[in-house]
C-alpha cells in the first residue's frame, strides 16, 4: 500500500474506523443536529447510506438562520434486481412511513428511500432487514449491488445467471459485524477490546473506490455488462449455461476541465466456466485493492488502474493469482441494452410483464398511480418482482390465473391503457436523481427529463420515429450515474438548465458516445436534435441504430477507447 502520507482523507477515515464503526453510534445519537459527525458522513455509505439535504430549502433555511434540512439516502441492497412480494409490500410501507413516500429503482437493479431522517435511520435498516433484505455495501469502497439481467425472454436460464449473481454477491460481502451491531441488536457495544473482525478479502481500508459487477445474457445487454468493473457474458450452448466472458475495467465517471478522467468500456480478457466465476471475481477485486491508487479518488477506479499497468500485465497477474489461465473468449452478440415492454409467456406457462417506470420513481401522479397498483399486486402476486438496470419492474412468474387480474388493477390505476401510448425513445430514456437531494448535481435530470421529452416526443412523432428504439439518458453532473456516455443521445448537466451533449453510442451498450454541443438550454437541445432526427427518419440505412447514422454521417466521430473519449 502506498506511503500512508499520501492517502486520501477517507482512507485514513477507513484506516481508523475499527471496521466501518467509527462513531456512528453517537453520531446517529446525537440529537443536537440533523447531520453526523464529517468522518461518519464517509463510513454510512458502507452501511448503504448518503447523507443528503433538501437543497430547494438551503438557501431559505440559511435565511432563517437553520441548519441545512439534512436526510439521508438508503439503497437496498438486491442482487440480480429480484425481490419478493413480501419484500416489495415493507419497502412502500418505509417509504410512506419513514421516506418520503416514493421508492426509487436505481440503473443498478436496487431500492433507494429518499429523506429520511437521522432519528428513523434505526428503524427504516430494520424494517427491510427483517424481510431478508439489507443494505450493508449498497455504496461505498466495496462491491456494490451485483446486477443479472432479467429479461423474461430468457427465464429458461435466468435461474441459473441469477445464482451466480446471488453467490458473487454472498461472497464480496463485507465480514464486519458492525452493521449488525449498529443497526439490528439495538444494544451499546460496551467492550472497550478491539474487535475480532478481520476482512479476508479486503483488508482493513477495504477497496481504493466503489467496485460494481454485472452480469448479462446476449443478444440482451439490459444491465450495459460493460459500464462495471468486471462484466460477465453469458454463454449458452445447447440450452445450458457454460460459463462467462469475462470483461474488466468498465466505469462511466469522469470530472469536468479533467481530461485525464474518463467513462471507459471493460475489455474482453477471456472465458471461465460457471463453477470458476466466483472465484475469478475475488481474484479482480484483490489486484484493485492491491493495485489501484489511494492518493486521489479521482484515479481510484480499476479503470484507472489498468490502463497504467496494461491489460497484458493485469492479465498476468490475475493468472497468477488465479493459478490457471482463462480461456479465449467465446463468440457472442448483444442487440440491445433496453428493456423489452410488454407481456410474454415462458414454457413453464408463467406470464411475465415489464412496465415503464418514469425515472425509476414509484409514486402516485393524479393521471398514475404506480405505487398504490403495485401494492395492490403485491398483496396477491405469487411470483416475484424484477428490478431492471434501466429503472423498470418485470412482475415475473405471473400464475396464470393472476394475469386477468394484474392487468385489471394496472388499467383501474392508469398503467395501462390508452393513455400511456408512449414513444420508444421514452420507453429507452434514463435519468439518475440530481436535484433536489444529491449533493455533486449541477442540474436537474429526473425531475426535469419528462419535460424536455415531451418536447423532443413532437419531433420524433413528426418523423414516424415514435417505434424506434434510440436510447437518451440524462444526468445532473457527469459522474454518470444514469450511464449518460452509453446512451445514443446523452445529456450530462454543466449548469442549472444547461447541458452537454453526447452522441453516437451502440444500442447495444458496446460503444461510448462522443461530446457534441456544450452548454445548450432547453431550446438549444431541441434545436441540435430536430435536424438529426429529421436526417435519420430519411436517409437511414435498413435496420440502422441512430447511434450508427450520426457516426456515419459524420456528426461524431466513433468512440473506440476511453482514452480517446475526448479526442
Amino acid at each position: 500500500m502506498a506511503d500512508t502520507q499520501q492517502l486520501s482523507e477517507v482512507e485514513h477515515v477507513k484506516d481508523a474506523s475499527n471496521y466501518l464503526r467509527g462513531t456512528l453510534r453517537e453520531s446517529v445519537q446525537n440529537p443536537i443536529t440533523g447531520a453526523l459527525y464529517p468522518d461518519d458522513t464517509h463510513l454510512i455509505k458502507f452501511h448503504g447510506s448518503y447523507q443528503q439535504t433538501d437543497r430547494d430549502l438551503d438557501s431559505e433555511r440559511k435565511r432563517q438562520k437553520l441548519e441545512p434540512l439534512y436526510s439521508f439516502m438508503i439503497r437496498v441492497r438486491v442482487p440480480g434486481g429480484v425481490a419478493t412480494p413480501e419484500q416489495w409490500l415493507r419497502m412502500d410501507e418505509l417509504a410512506d412511513t419513514y421516506a418520503n413516500g416514493t421508492l426509487k429503482l436505481t440503473t443498478r437493479q436496487t431500492f433507494q428511500l429518499h429523506g429520511v431522517l437521522k432519528r428513523n435511520l434505526t428503524d427504516t435498516i430494520r424494517g427491510f432487514n427483517e424481510v431478508l433484505m439489507d443494505s450493508i455495501a449498497g455504496c461505498g469502497d466495496v462491491n456494490r449491488n451485483v446486477m443479472c439481467g432479467v429479461n423474461p425472454a430468457e427465464s429458461r436460464l435466468h435461474a441459473q445467471v441469477y445464482e451466480v449473481s446471488r453467490q458473487i454477491s454472498a461472497h464480496l460481502t463485507p465480514r464486519t459485524t458492525a452493521y449488525w451491531e449498529l443497526w439490528l441488536n439495538g444494544e451499546q457495544h460496551l467492550s472497550t477490546e478491539p474487535t475480532q473482525d478481520e476482512e479476508p478479502i479486503y483488508g482493513k481500508t477495504y477497496l481504493p473506490r466503489k467496485f460494481k459487477i454485472a452480469l448479462a445474457l446476449p443478444p440482451y445487454n439490459d444491465t450495459d455488462v460493460f459500464a462495471n468493473d468486471i462484466g460477465l457474458v453469458g454463454i449458452e450452448q445447447n440450452g445450458e449455461l457454460v460459463g462467462f466472458n469475462v470483461a474488466v475495467g468498465g466505469g462511466m465517471g469522469m470530472t469536468f476541465g479533467m481530461p485525464d478522467t474518463y467513462p471507459r468500456l471493460a475489455d474482453l480478457i477471456g472465458f471461465v466456466p460457471t463453477d470458476k466465476v466466483v472465484d475469478v471475481c475475488e481474484q479482480v477485486v484483490t489486484i484493485q485493492r492491491d493495485w489501484g491508487n489511494r492518493q486521489n479518488r479521482k484515479f481510484s477506479r480499476l479503470k484507472y488502474t489498468l490502463d497504467k499497468v496494461g491489460l497484458e500485465a493485469f492479465r498476468a497477474e490475475l493468472h497468477q493469482r488465479l493459478g490457471y489461465e482463462l480461456a479465449e473468449a467465446r463468440p457472442f452478440r448483444f442487440e440491445t441494452s433496453s428493456d423489452a415492454f410488454g407481456w410474454t409467456q415462458s414454457a413453464d406457462g408463467k406470464y411475465h410483464l415489464t412496465l415503464y417506470v418514469e425515472g425509476g420513481r414509484v409514486q402516485n401522479t393524479e393521471s398514475v398511480q404506480l405505487k398504490t397498483a403495485m401494492r395492490e399486486i403485491a398483496a396477491f402476486h405469487t411470483g416475484e418482482f424484477r428490478l431492471t438496470g434501466n429503472q423498470n419492474v418485470v412482475i415475473a412468474n405471473i400464475a396464470p390465473e393472476h394475469r386477468a387480474r394484474i392487468e385489471a388493477v394496472l388499467m383501474q390505476h392508469g398503467v395501462l391503457g390508452p393513455a400511456q401510448q408512449r414513444t420508444a425513445l421514452r420507453l429507452g430514456s434514463l435519468a439518475c436523481v440530481a436535484l433536489n437531494t444529491c449533493s455533486l448535481a449541477f442540474a436537474e435530470a429526473e425531475r426535469y427529463l419528462p419535460q424536455l421529452l415531451d418536447r423532443v416526443d413532437a419531433v420524433i412523432r413528426a418523423n414516424g420515429l415514435a417505434n424506434e428504439g434510440i436510447l437518451i439518458r440524462m444526468t445532473g453532473c457527469p459522474n454518470g450515474c444514469a450511464r449518460p456516455y452509453l446512451g445514443e443521445i446523452g445529456l450530462v448537466g454543466r449548469a442549472v438548465g444547461r447541458y452537454n451533449l453526447y452522441l453516437g453510442a451502440d444500442h447495444g451498450g458496446q460503444r461510448l458516445n462522443k461530446l457534441y454541443r456544450e452548454m445548450l438550454d432547453e431550446d438549444g437541445i431541441v434545436q441540435e436534435l430536430t435536424p438529426l432526427l429529421e436526417a435519420y427518419a430519411q436517409h437511414r440505412l435498413p435496420s440502422e441504430r441512430f447511434g450508427d447514422f450520426v457516426i456515419r454521417q459524420g456528426y461524431v466521430a466513433a468512440t473506440t477507447h476511453g482514452q480517446n473519449f475526448h479526442a
